[in-house]
């Protein structure tokens, strides 16, 4: 199946497939990204019977994008609202993934070249930033404790702090995740997000009951995420939404509803290029 759509191209090179945004790929000369696909990859790392592999299939996918896996830097990625600004590789001879430095980090911002800034998901958004004036580029990890806690928008503020970036100049783009249509809560967590956003967003667009599952509620963690990200100043046509659901998605696509205990990950990866 081939997943490209308005804002999204599917490639394939060898047995390596990968997304990539259109809006990204107008700045191919200053970043380089990807967002992988496929059920026979998996970037699970902190499974150590999984690190040989995962090691293997970021090889692969840096190779097609002419990229050396040995620049990629990854946050540990605890579902919080922590972002790093990096500044330089901490080990010299293999990717920074699973260290101290990053421990409760789920974001990474940076203006160095050839950092490959790396996230993992199976079902949370990965959200790629670039500002074209300033060349910051950011990866973030945001699931819905991430997107209850914000990260989206406190990443937007770091970029502006640490290094100048003006909203307005910002583009995200939003990878494959859970959507609308499968993310359903129980109403503890609906009542949390509607507390905490019903004055700040329309909540009846973000939170809709689920009339086949009683007690059920369907929650939009994209448009949420969508919604913010315009009140920090971005434009609307800087937030690009991959619209690809990685449930109804998931023959091609991890999903940790899907494949529960069993789940794979995928990874999105965006550098400044040299």
């Amino acid at each position: 199946m081939n997943l490209s759509n308005e804002h999204i191209i599917h490639k394939k090179v060898g047995d390596v497939e990968y997304l990539q945004f259109r809006k990204l790929l107008e700045y191919e000369d200053v970043i380089t990204h990807a967002f992988s696909i496929g059920k026979e990859v998996d970037f699970r790392t902190i499974k150590k019977s999984n690190y040989d592999k995962a090691m293997a299939d970021y090889e692969k996918l840096c190779i097609c994008l002419g990229l050396d896996k040995n620049n990629i830097v990854k946050p540990n990625q605890m579902h919080q609202d922590k972002i790093e600004k990096v500044n330089a590789k901490i080990l010299k001879e293999k990717p920074d993934i699973y260290l101290e430095e990053y421990l409760y980090t789920d974001g990474l911002i940076t203006q160095t070249e050839n950092l490959i800034l790396a996230t993992t998901s199976a079902d949370c958004i990965l959200m790629l930033f670039f500002d074209p004036v300033t060349k910051t580029i950011g990866n973030i990890h945001s699931g819905w404790r991430g997107s209850y806690l914000q990260i989206a928008e406190k990443a937007v503020q770091k970029m502006k702090n640490d290094y100048n970036v003006k909203p307005e100049n910002l583009i995200c783009c939003m990878c494959p995740s859970i959507r609308k249509c499968h993310f359903e809560v129980q109403e503890d967590v609906k009542n949390m997000f509607e507390d905490k956003f019903k004055n700040v967003v329309d909540t009846e667009k973000i939170i809709e009951r689920n009339h086949e599952k009683e007690g059920k509620w369907n929650i939009d963690t994209v448009l949420l995420n969508t919604l913010l990200l315009q009140k920090q100043g971005l434009k609307p046509e800087n937030i690009v939404n991959s619209q690809i659901c990685t449930v109804c998605n998931c023959e091609n696509l991890h999903s940790y509803r899907v494949e529960k205990e069993n789940f794979g990950l995928e990874t999105a990866i965006i550098t400044k290029n040299a």
